[in-house]
């Protein structure tokens, strides 16, 4: 399907640019140009699919569905978790998403396991990586990611934490039973379009950068050259990669050239997948923003529960795979 885009990549390097095939430089800027055109059409299409899918789960929505299965069961973990998935989310949401289940009531354990998995399985990043890496590394990310979200939030929930929630997010009322009003298919359509575009705007950047230290590390770094390091018998790899990624700031569109990237030159496929996983559901500004409704106590809580889920997954899966 890309054959095209590697043609273009090999005339401009090799031909229009003359560079040898055999130089490191050109070598990463022939892998820089390829990734940079094909990643980003394979954003705009599968941004805009999912979009136009999402559009039928709204946060309101979600909201509701929760709201009706207020006992803190099992089931409703689930269900929590997998409406993660689907409904739109970012850093910035999590916030009024957080105070928002809490005024309708659904259980505090239930609301950590939709907030663990609304960023941690990002449904773009799912299509991505079973491109990329195929079906068996996609079914990875999105099981290891639920049971993380779905654990995690069946231990807070059962810690009875909710003192550590800001006094002033059970002193808003809630707003009532709105009525949501179902958008037409052009509505939809056009929604699907507009956040295209002003997703990609906000994001490009981190696809860049990216991108870049891939190609950098396509040109620069030897295959297995990082294995003696973040291999299989390094016992601290995991370790390492998450405690790298908590303090990043990227999408998860972002990571996966790296990741790719990370697994040519040898690291595991757990070690690349637990430093994703903690760049996405560990990212600093997200802290930053539920410091506003958790106490600290109850942050760090929340950090150091999930934080030993991604470890464990990025462990397991070096031990499977």
């Amino acid at each position: 399907m890309f054959i095209w885009i590697q043609t273009l990549a090999d005339w401009l390097v090799y031909k229009a640019m003359n560079m040898s095939q055999s130089s490191k430089l050109g070598s990463a800027l022939n892998f820089f140009i390829y990734d940079i055109i094909k990643i980003f059409i394979l954003l705009a299409v599968i941004i805009f699919v999912i979009t136009f899918i999402r559009s039928f789960f709204p946060p309101e929505k979600t909201r509701k569905i929760l709201a009706a299965n207020k006992g803190s069961t099992f089931f409703a973990h689930v269900l929590a978790a997998l409406l993660g998935i689907v409904t739109p989310f970012c850093s910035c949401s999590a916030v009024p998403l957080f105070i928002g289940f809490v005024e309708a009531g659904v259980p505090l354990g239930v609301t950590f396991s939709y907030l663990i998995a609304a960023p941690m399985v990002n449904e773009i990043a799912l299509v991505m990586l079973y491109g990329l890496f195929g079906l068996k590394v996609a079914l990875i990310y999105i099981i290891s990611g639920e049971i993380i979200a779905i654990v995690a939030g069946f231990i807070l929930g059962k810690m009875g934490l909710e003192k550590y929630v800001a006094d002033y997010v059970y002193q808003i009322k809630a707003a009532g039973n709105l009525e949501l009003t179902e958008p037409t298919l052009k509505a939809r359509l056009e929604e699907s379009f507009y956040f295209t575009g002003s997703l990609i705007k906000k994001i490009w950047i981190y696809v860049v950068i990216g991108i870049a230290i891939g190609g950098f590390m396509h040109g620069w770094i030897p295959a297995d050259a990082l294995a003696q390091y973040a291999g299989k018998n390094n016992p601290f790899a995991v370790l390492v990669a998450v405690i790298i990624g908590i303090p990043l700031y990227s999408n998860a569109a972002g990571i996966i050239p790296l990741v790719s990237e990370l697994t040519r030159t040898g690291v595991t496929m757990g070690t690349a997948l637990a430093f994703m996983m903690s760049v996405t559901a560990l990212s600093l500004p997200e802290m930053i923003l539920l410091k506003q409704v958790l106490k600290p106590r109850l942050l760090g809580i929340f950090i150091g529960i999930v934080g030993i889920g991604i470890l464990f997954t990025g462990y397991l899966f070096n031990f499977i795979l």
